[in-house]
């Protein structure tokens, strides 16, 4: 990726990638559970594309069509557009907010309240701060989880030969002690990329070299870059 190409460039380093777990839609059995109707709601809140694979494919599993009057209304612009695989874009019936939930509440405004939202979510998201949200302007709406975070095997992958490891997400930290359930730091320095993933750090007592995204290492490249820089 070209923003890594300057790690390889001045220090030598090219990182590699291996995810610690992958996103996978729910299976029908495990959404039945959750006791939702999807011919209950007239509009669903999406916050990512896989979220939107998994909702279609439990409605052809469940038999059920989506009517053209369903609204849809996607966190950006980009999820948005993914609709386009499963239905014909229209706008009058798909919105979509700058990545906030607050867009999405603004987005809703007077002329959407009557509708009934069933917001499509993951089995780790945090849902509080939008389901808030609702709750204020006083909007009709539940709460689905679609997805679910599953782990991956890391027993092939020596994690003691990597002088820097990057952690994005507690459900990096969940497979990283599931596949070693005695891990000990040791020399291993770690990054950690987004708020949530710091708590979760800190709960398994695991010390963090450098936290981003920050003004000055606003993404992970930029991070390994301002360690491997200070410590060079």
């Amino acid at each position: 990726m070209a923003q890594y190409s300057v790690l390889k460039e001045h220090f030598g380093v090219e990182p590699e990638f291996h995810p610690f777990y992958r996103i996978e839609p729910l299976t029908a059995k495990e959404f039945r559970a959750q006791r939702i109707n999807f011919q209950d709601y007239t509009a669903v809140v999406f916050s990512s594309r896989i979220a939107i694979d998994a909702y279609f494919k439990l409605c052809e599993e469940f038999r059920f069509k989506v009517p053209e009057t369903m609204k849809y209304f996607c966190t950006t612009e980009m999820v948005a557009m993914y609709l386009q695989k499963h239905i014909v874009f229209r706008k009058r019936k798909i919105f979509s907010g700058n990545g906030t939930p607050e867009s999405i509440i603004s987005i809703i405004g007077s002329k959407h309240k009557a509708e009934k939202f069933l917001i499509a979510t993951s089995d780790n998201s945090h849902s509080d701060v939008i389901t808030s949200l609702f709750d204020k302007n006083k909007l009709d709406y539940s709460t689905a989880v679609l997805v679910k975070s599953v782990n991956q095997d890391l027993h092939g992958l020596d994690l003691a030969s990597y002088d820097i490891v990057v952690l994005c997400n507690s459900n990096d930290v969940k497979s990283l002690y599931e596949n070693y359930p005695d891990f000990q730091q040791g020399n291993i320095k770690f990054i950690s990329y987004g708020k949530g993933i710091v708590r979760a750090m800190d709960e398994a007592g695991l010390t963090i070299e450098v936290k981003a995204p920050t003004p000055e290492a606003p993404s992970v490249a930029k991070a390994i870059e301002m360690y491997l820089e200070k410590h060079s």
